[in-house]
């Protein structure tokens, strides 16, 4: 039988010599390697201390954006929720009522708008298939959490603090 990749060896059948039934050459080949690596640098982070850099393409936990005016750019078409292989992100759209047009860009919004971080593989589709640039991937990975229910991260854990209530705490 043909092999795929070419890169597959005899088996040498041929006896041992005297060097080789003594092993010398292979422990000395193999300590070889272990003080190679001895002296090289460590992989290890002191994480607390450290962090490693993140990846160009790293995917981290959702975030829900706001406009340049502090609305929400949720339209809770639920493009997100159908592009999701892992059926992670559940939405319920709301009519926006008079008098919440500083809240919410359109007519509709996402009143609940959760997702459960156990399920979700982070494959950036709700990303991409956003049409209003609401929901982008952040460099941050989900901490530990002991239950559940933890896990399971709600429109007001995603959402990006409205930008003049950051400016008015800041002037305070």
């Amino acid at each position: 039988m043909q092999s795929l990749t070419n890169r597959a060896t005899p088996v040498d059948r041929r006896p041992m010599t005297f060097a080789e039934k003594l092993y010398l050459p292979a422990i000395a080949k193999g300590m070889g390697i272990t003080l190679k690596h001895l002296f090289k640098k460590k992989a290890t982070v002191n994480y607390p201390e450290e962090t490693r850099p993140f990846s160009p393409v790293f995917r981290g936990l959702h975030i829900l954006n706001r406009d340049e005016m502090g609305r929400e750019r949720c339209t809770a078409c639920g493009l997100c929720a159908v592009a999701c292989p892992a059926e992670a992100i559940t939405m319920e759209a709301a009519e926006r009522l008079p008098g919440e047009e500083h809240l919410y860009r359109e007519e509709k919004y996402a009143a609940r708008y959760e997702i459960n971080m156990l399920r979700c593989i982070f494959c950036g589709f709700c990303e991409e298939a956003c049409p209003k640039q609401a929901v982008y991937m952040s460099e941050t990975f989900a901490p530990a959490n002991y239950q559940r229910k933890g896990f399971i991260y709600g429109k007001e854990d995603m959402l990006i603090p409205h930008p003049q209530k950051q400016i008015k705490e800041n002037n305070q």
